[in-house]
């Protein structure tokens, strides 16, 4: 649980920081946005967290996402950017001919810090939109419950990703990402066992609005 408040309190103190707005804005003087807000939906699909015996696998079934980015300008192309997102889905194991199996559930908390670069405005049609990529390092928190089975896991996660904010009106974009999560699966904190899973990509697709002040 101390896991899960250092990294809210991480995310969240991006937006303590806007009372330094004044110096943001002497590094960003091309820009009148200091603080951008980001909520999003989304879908994420998992990768295999190990693999077994006779093409066996396990892994977590694709679910829903959703979350919230804020954003700092630290120059007129670059941000620092906090992410903390949501998802929940079965766990499953992956056996041939039978597709997955559930042998539980398991909700999780992503959270994240990462820069982000904007390659610069274009126009699709009369529509503006703006091109970026992020790059960053975060954790996924993995809360596992089955019957009388409740554990948990936490797992170190790089990840990159490349979207657009598509103008909509003064100070509001749709914005767009994909995004993949890198990481291994911590069997160790989750079950005591001394087992190492494999690196699995797992991407995160989703829109939402983009709020600049």
């Amino acid at each position: 649980m101390r896991v899960i408040h250092r990294g809210l309190i991480g995310v969240l103190s991006l937006a303590a920081l806007v009372g330094g707005a004044p110096v943001l804005a002497a590094q960003a003087p091309n820009t009148g946005t200091v603080l951008h807000v980001s909520p999003y939906v989304g879908y994420m699909v998992f990768g295999d967290y190990i693999k077994g015996p006779v093409g066996t696998s396990l892994t977590n079934a694709p679910g829903a996402i959703y979350g919230t980015q804020v954003g700092l300008s630290l120059a007129p192309n670059v941000s620092l950017v906090g992410n903390i997102g949501y998802t929940a889905s079965d766990i499953q194991v992956g056996v041939p001919f039978l597709g997955g199996v559930s042998v539980g559930h398991s909700s999780m908390l992503i959270y994240d810090a990462d820069l982000e670069y904007g390659v610069g405005a274009s126009k699709a049609g009369s529509m503006p939109f703006s091109p970026f990529v992020q790059a960053g390092v975060g954790a996924i928190h993995y809360n596992i419950n089955e019957s009388i089975l409740n554990t948990q896991a936490t797992n170190l996660a790089g990840n990159v990703g490349v979207g657009a904010d598509l103008t909509v009106s003064r100070g509001i974009a749709l914005r767009v990402l994909a995004k993949d999560y890198i990481g291994k699966f911590n069997f160790q904190d989750a079950t005591g066992l001394n087992l190492s899973g494999q690196t699995a990509n797992n991407f995160a697709f989703s829109a939402g609005l983009r709020f600049d002040f």
